[in-house]
C-alpha cells in the first residue's frame, strides 16, 4: 500500500525521472501533487505495471492530481551537464511547471539539488512507497516513451519502438551497423568496443 504523505504539508510534490540508463533521447521527469481525497488502487512505481496500465492511469493522473509538470532535457544537454545533472535539470523544470507551489518535494533517489528555498528529501526507491511519487513516475515514463515512439519513425532501424533508447542487444547492434544518430547520447558508452566507432 502506497503512502499518501511524508511530510506534515498539505501541497506536497513527488517527483522522478525516466530514461537515465538510455543510450538515446532525453531524460523525462514529472512533478505532481496529488489532491488530499486522491486514491487508487492500481498505481505503482512505473517499473512494476505494464505498458497499458501506465497509459490507463495517465489521464486519471492528469485529472484527478491538483497540478502536474512534465520536462525533456534533451541528448545535447545531457552530454554537456553529465546524466545526473540533466536528470536533476528535468525535475527541476518540471517543478517549475506547477501551480500552485509545492511546499514540500519528496524526490525518488538519493540525489537532488535544492529547488529554491523548498525543503525537500531523496527517498530510495520512493516510487514503490509514496502515491506522488508513483505518479510522477508514470508521467515520466509514459511522456518520455511516446516521445521515443515518435522518433522511432525518423530512425525505424534501432526499434526505438521497443527498446526506447536502452542498451538492448538490438540497439547495440544497430548502432553498431547505422552508426550514430542525432539522438544519441554521445557522452555515453554506445558500444562496449566503444574506440572502434567513429563518432
Amino acid at each position: 500500500m502506497l503512502l499518501k504523505n511524508h511530510s506534515n504539508f498539505e501541497l506536497e510534490c513527488g517527483t522522478d525521472e525516466a530514461g537515465r540508463g538510455c543510450l538515446a533521447g532525453p531524460v523525462t521527469a514529472a512533478a505532481v501533487i496529488l489532491s488530499p481525497t486522491f486514491k487508487n488502487s492500481i498505481l505503482n512505481d512505473s517499473k512494476q505495471l505494464s505498458e497499458r496500465k501506465r497509459d490507463l492511469l495517465r489521464p486519471i493522473i492528469e485529472l484527478e492530481s491538483l497540478t502536474f509538470g512534465v520536462a525533456h532535457v534533451f541528448q545535447e544537454k545531457i552530454d554537456q551537464i553529465n546524466i545526473l545533472n540533466a536528470s536533476i535539470l528535468a525535475m527541476h523544470q518540471s517543478i517549475t511547471q506547477i501551480t500552485p507551489k509545492p511546499e514540500f518535494i519528496i524526490v525518488d533517489g538519493n540525489r537532488f539539488k535544492p529547488f529554491g528555498d523548498i525543503p525537500f528529501e531523496t527517498i530510495i526507491k520512493g516510487d514503490g512507497k509514496y502515491l506522488s511519487i508513483a505518479a510522477a513516475s508514470v508521467l515520466a515514463k509514459t511522456y518520455r516513451d511516446e516521445y521515443m515512439n515518435t522518433i522511432h519513425e525518423e530512425f525505424p532501424m534501432y526499434n526505438w519502438k521497443q527498446n526506447k533508447g536502452y542498451p538492448t542487444k538490438e540497439h547495440r547492434e544497430a548502432i553498431r551497423i547505422y552508426g550514430v544518430t542525432k539522438y544519441h547520447r554521445k557522452s555515453f558508452r554506445l558500444l562496449p568496443e566503444q574506440l572502434k566507432l567513429d563518432i
